[in-house]
């Protein structure tokens, strides 16, 4: 099994309702695949010796899966609220290094 962190971004065609999360999360949990998340808060950009770019505006919150590849973890977005409401989810594999 790898793992993969899900981004959410903010441009839904419409507010996932609340009970939607819970159902979601219930449902990853009870897959064996839930690895933790949270919303993301405002932040700042720093960079060394050179001025920083802007934090990306779009990214609203994150989950932690685990599954066996890339497609594995797609077919984990069938009742993520962000997606079912129209919304962007980006997905990428956390590599151990």
């Amino acid at each position: 099994m790898e793992d993969f962190i899900l981004l959410m971004h903010d441009d839904t065609t419409s507010p996932p309702a609340p009970e939607l999360w819970d159902a979601y999360f219930a449902d990853l949990a009870g897959q064996g695949v839930f690895e933790g998340g949270s919303a993301i808060g405002q932040g700042e950009v720093f960079r060394k010796g050179l001025p920083p770019g802007s934090p990306s505006p779009h990214l609203t919150g994150f989950i932690r899966v685990r599954a066996a590849n890339l497609r594995e973890a797609a077919r984990l977005l069938v009742g993520n609220p962000v997606y079912e409401c129209g919304g962007t989810v980006e997905i990428r594999a956390l590599p151990r290094d």
